[in-house]
């Protein structure tokens, strides 16, 4: 009986043993394999050395010998939150940013500097001051992007020591004072309203010039069609001139004392009791007086013939 237990108590402590064996069989392979993501690095210290720099995959270390330290690669950010500054032109200004940096060197970003995150925002601040203090106010609010590519330049002249790279820097706010914030709403207004007027003026201009280049058309227009009218006109009375003047050629004098004499007719047959004639008359009767004795001698001649012939 005694034996039993004996045995029985020889293979309980056997058990006992294999189970803690294998626990530390697995506590060591634990401590030893390490499974490092493709994001990640393992920088490997042994008795207090960098032994190396190892990832992605997997990773075998000496327990209780090597001490790895992960450092994660992916990009990250750290916000910076408001920060009153002074301008070149002693204006105050909050200005709030965010620092976006990514670990290149993983060996040096350990190594180098204790607290990254805290020792970029003290660097981050005190370079906002110095940038921001070497520009007008209103260069601040105009040339946003260009504070920002000198932050960021700043910036990664002194981390890139560290093993990090600050890969953009955008500034999220600048708040200016209130006095000044007001004085910038009054002079928006009054842009705003500069530009209503001058818009208003160069239509009211623009319009006028087109209402005056349609009246000058016009009148071009109308100018033209008098004088087109004019030269018909003139033609027409050309034309006209050229027809008696063409018939008038072959008018002989007969023809024009029977004109005559058909206008004293005429006269001689209105109401009126005296007649003026001017001095010119006397020459218009010639051709009368030379178309009666030529119709005398017509007459005689013609007597003197029938007579002649009896």
């Amino acid at each position: 009986m005694l034996y039993a237990l004996m045995q029985a108590a020889d293979q309980v402590t056997s058990l006992v043993a294999i189970l803690i064996f294998i626990a530390i069989i697995a506590i060591f392979l634990s401590m030893a394999i390490k499974i490092v993501r493709e994001y990640e690095r393992i920088v490997v210290f042994r008795f207090g050395r960098v032994l190396a720099e190892k990832g992605p995959g997997l990773v075998l270390i000496i327990p209780f010998i090597d001490q790895p330290k992960k450092v994660d690669l992916r990009e990250r950010f750290i916000q910076v939150p408001h920060q009153t500054c002074i301008t070149k032109d002693n204006a105050p200004v909050d200005v709030d940013f965010i620092v976006y940096y990514k670990v290149f060197n993983a060996a040096d970003s350990v190594i180098q500097v204790q607290n990254f995150e805290g020792a970029a925002m003290g660097i981050a601040t005190t370079t906002l001051r110095a940038v921001i203090g070497d520009i007008a106010f209103d260069e601040v609010l105009a040339k946003r992007e260009s504070v920002n590519a000198i932050l960021r330049t700043k910036l990664d002249e002194v981390t890139s020591r560290w093993g990090v790279k600050v890969a953009n820097v955008e500034i999220r706010e600048i708040l200016p004072p209130k006095n000044v914030s007001d004085a910038m709403i009054l002079q928006m207004s009054a842009e705003r309203s500069r530009r209503a007027v001058v818009t208003e003026a160069d239509g009211k201009k623009t319009a006028t010039v087109t209402v005056a280049e349609g009246d000058k058309q016009s009148r071009i227009l109308r100018a033209e069609g008098e004088r087109q009218a004019a030269i018909l006109v003139a033609e027409g009375y050309a034309q006209a001139l050229g027809t008696v003047f063409g018939a008038a050629k072959t008018i002989d004098s007969k023809t024009m004392v029977l004109q005559y004499l058909d206008a004293l007719k005429a006269i001689g047959s209105s109401p009126a009791t005296k007649f003026i004639f001017p001095m010119e008359f006397t020459q218009l009767m010639a051709p009368i007086q030379k178309f009666l004795n030529a119709s005398t001698n017509d007459v005689k001649a013609s007597d003197d013939d029938k007579q002649s012939g009896r």
